[in-house]
């Protein structure tokens, strides 16, 4: 597979995140599949494990894709996370191979409110 399929397999997955059909996310992950959450310290093992996670999550957030990109066997998705007005923005990084995602490290924020000392060389989003 490619970047460009490997860029439409992260779309799938994301796209259907808040799903509680979990289908596109069962045949999106590779059987020996980890996934990490550096911030809370949690090293997901097995494909069953993580869909057991996501099928039990009380209140999977809206996810919206704001950017994505590929590179080898890499696809790196910026993402805003909703959580019924809660708002985290994540990274997500998809390792792929053989059309499977076989490694995923996310990282979740939560925004915060800008310090009034570096106004002066800022550009407010």
């Amino acid at each position: 597979m490619g970047e460009k399929e490997n860029l439409e397999l992260a779309e799938r997955v994301w796209s259907n995140w808040s799903s509680t059909d979990f289908t596109v996310l069962k045949d999106a992950l590779a059987d020996g599949c980890i996934q990490e959450w550096p911030q809370s310290g949690e090293r997901i093992r097995g494909k069953e494990n993580i869909i057991a996670i996501s099928e039990n999550y009380p209140g999977l957030p809206t996810t919206t894709v704001r950017r994505m990109t590929a590179g080898g066997n890499l696809v790196i998705g910026e993402l805003t996370l909703d959580y019924g007005g809660k708002i985290y923005n994540g990274v997500s990084i998809l390792e792929i191979a053989g059309g499977k995602i076989v490694h995923e490290i996310d990282y979740f924020a939560e925004p915060f409110e800008a310090p009034a000392w570096r106004a002066q060389w800022v550009e407010r989003m």
